[in-house]
């Protein structure tokens, strides 16, 4: 194997079960020699074993079948809106279905550090484990383990599969851009969140894809950390330009940041510059001015990942890739019109 050669991944199991066409934990019965597996099941997991020289992890020979009904939730240690959203709602969602959450903290969103917490939340007899994904590197570390449980991500981008779930953030960013642009707009700035952040990098290649469709330039981004400060930073640079008329930002603090820099250096919104953000925290309505924002509907995104865990948990060969759920853009008295 030469050096830019990856190897090919190995079986888990869950290839097993889907050649086999029966649900993972009928395999985790033959692994473990259970009682209550029809001869004829048992003989097509053993032959599909043999052909994909399936090896199963220690966690997936532990697995039994005995059911704990609960569900795993990594999620990461910050306390932005989104992701604290998401795991209130998925709580909600597991609570209804009559499922507990153990619910850890991923101080480091490395794949590594992802792992050992996937693995120790197994040792608890988890049934399943929620992943909110924070860097897109741990998502495609994800796919990889054999851990014996379904792992169901939450994240965006283009690289789907049906154990991931998402909000469209693509589209409800060129929806943003797009009633900019409609406004009148034409040089519209954009200040974006953490480069590796999947939510950040699909807002902004909404922001970029949209105002090529209008045949617009898409100047270089600001980048900032979801925070109000990274967005007076930004703000106060983009007072001084008086070319550009509007500024999508790629979260409402940020956005909140722009506003307040704007305002200290003497620039009216939106008679000056007219500001977006994204994602309708509670407060927007009463930014000065009330803020034109995206909604994103989390309690539809708890929903949908409580579904996820449970198909793949009983009807693993049914299986599909989910849809992402749609946002909706919400205007308020932070755009106008630009001034000639």
């Amino acid at each position: 194997m030469s050096a830019t050669e990856k190897p090919a991944r190995s079986a888990n199991i869950f290839d097993v079960a889907r050649l086999a066409g029966v649900s993972h934990q009928t395999v985790s019965r033959v692994l473990n020699d259970t009682p209550g597996v029809r001869p004829a099941t048992r003989q097509r997991v053993e032959q599909a074993i043999t052909q994909l020289r399936y090896s199963p992890s220690p966690a997936a020979r532990a697995l039994v079948t005995r059911r704990t009904r609960m569900i795993g939730l990594i999620a990461p240690s910050s306390a932005d809106y989104g992701p604290a959203s998401i795991a209130l709602h998925f709580s909600d969602a597991a609570r209804s279905a009559r499922y507990g959450v153990i619910s850890v903290t991923a101080v480091d969103s490395d794949a590594a550090s992802t792992r050992t917490l996937v693995e120790s939340l197994v040792n608890q007899r988890v049934e399943a484990v929620v992943l909110i994904v924070d860097d897109v590197a741990v998502l495609d570390a994800i796919r990889a383990l054999d851990v014996g449980v379904p792992v169901v991500a939450v994240s965006a981008g283009r690289s789907r599969g049906p154990l991931v779930v998402a909000i469209d953030q693509y589209r409800g960013a060129r929806n943003a851009v797009r009633h900019l642009v409609d406004l009148g707009h034409r040089r519209i700035a954009h200040l974006a969140g953490p480069p590796s952040n999947p939510d950040a990098i699909e807002r902004m290649r909404g922001w970029r894809d949209e105002l090529a469709a209008s045949q617009l330039i898409a100047a270089e981004p600001g980048q900032g950390d979801w925070s109000p400060a990274s967005g007076y930073t930004f703000g106060a640079v983009l007072a001084k330009d008086t070319t550009v008329t509007a500024v999508f930002a790629g979260n409402d603090q940020m956005a909140l940041g722009i506003v307040s820099a704007l305002l200290a250096h003497g620039r009216r919104i939106p008679e000056d510059l007219s500001v977006v953000g994204f994602d309708d925290v509670p407060e927007a309505a009463f930014y000065v001015p009330p803020l034109t924002t995206v909604s994103q509907d989390f309690a539809a995104l708890g929903a949908l990942t409580m579904q996820r865990v449970i198909i793949a948990l009983e009807e693993a060969a049914s299986l599909s890739e989910p849809t992402p759920i749609p946002t909706r853009l919400v205007v308020r008295a932070s755009t106008g019109e630009p001034r000639p």
